[in-house]
């Protein structure tokens, strides 16, 4: 059986992604699941130092630009059982996204590790790379602040994605234009929303109108909130969700969330996850929490 691949994005970088990715691969590991951490932020590859290793030459990067046709090659034994890893590292300056080709590869090889689940460190914004490698996943984690500015992005992220999604799922000249054409907030169509975008493109009729409602309703991106220190800010996973249904159509889940908790500063300072460093701290129980969640909901799982 294939394995679960586990994307974590966020809007906008700092939110902490790359921490969280690390710690619920490293909570999978520990519940004794099978895991490959693969970092695929190729602009500020870091999850080796979140995860306590060692960076590698050999990376990501070397599948991307044909240099390793295998990426099985590429994956390393990490000092935690139970968990292996790729690295990341940049490509070169003509690398601007992954050519459709290439892509399907990256999917069938991350597909046919033998591992229980893949999780995914994927960059930040809104670059078509960093969507497409968000699209990975069969299951989209987006990590967000109680932040205005990190709200934004994420809303500008989610935008992105479901484009991006509609767009690979309609294959017409003229569905391509115009969602060409949405991606401009002031376009003469008056597309304010994905939802103004998807009922355009129903009027196209036919399979076209079926493939995106479907790829529209595949896509359930499920939300944790980092760095908690209100009630406020736990409400507000409930409150994105709740736009995310209204503005987008999407019904995405508000998986849960991380407090603020100075023990994540001193185990990034150790070099050590901290759900390792500090097993009993609050960062520590929520992540774990998130990550049972996760594995609950894999095909197969125990309910």
């Amino acid at each position: 059986m294939a394995p679960r691949t586990i994307a974590v994005g966020g809007g906008k970088g700092g939110v902490g992604k790359s921490l969280i990715a690390a710690n619920l691969a490293v909570a999978l590991a520990d519940e004794g699941r099978s895991v490959v951490a693969v970092d695929a932020d190729l602009a500020g590859a870091n999850l080796h130092s979140c995860l306590g290793e060692r960076a590698r030459e050999a990376c990501l990067a070397d599948f991307l630009v044909g240099r390793e046709p295998d990426l099985g090659k590429l994956v390393a034994d990490a000092r935690i059982p139970n968990l292996r890893w790729i690295g990341s590292g940049p490509v070169h300056a003509g690398f601007a996204k992954l050519r459709p080709a290439r892509h399907a590869e990256l999917a069938r090889g991350l597909r046919a590790l033998a591992c229980d689940f893949v999780v995914i460190d994927v960059g930040a914004g809104v670059h078509p790379e960093v969507v497409d490698f968000f699209g990975l996943g069969d299951e989209g984690v987006l990590v967000l602040l109680p932040e205005p500015t990190a709200l934004e992005n994420t809303y500008g992220f989610l935008r992105a994605t479901l484009h991006r999604r509609l767009e690979l799922a309609s294959p017409s000249e003229e569905a391509q234009a115009r969602i060409r054409e949405a991606l401009d907030p002031r376009n003469e169509r008056g597309l304010r929303t994905p939802l103004d975008l998807l009922r355009d493109l129903q009027s196209l009729g036919g399979d076209e109108a079926a493939r995106c409602e479907d790829a529209l309703r595949r896509f359930r991106p499920r939300l944790v909130v980092n760095q908690v220190r209100s009630v406020d800010d736990i409400r507000l996973g409930f409150s994105v969700a709740s736009v995310c249904r209204k503005y987008f159509g999407l019904d995405a889940e508000y998986l849960g969330y991380v407090n603020y908790d100075d023990c994540v500063r001193r185990a990034v300072l150790a070099r050590e996850p901290v759900v390792r460093a500090f097993p009993e701290s609050d960062a520590s129980v929520y992540l774990k929490r998130i990550a049972r969640k996760l594995a609950a909901s894999a095909p197969g799982a125990a309910r």
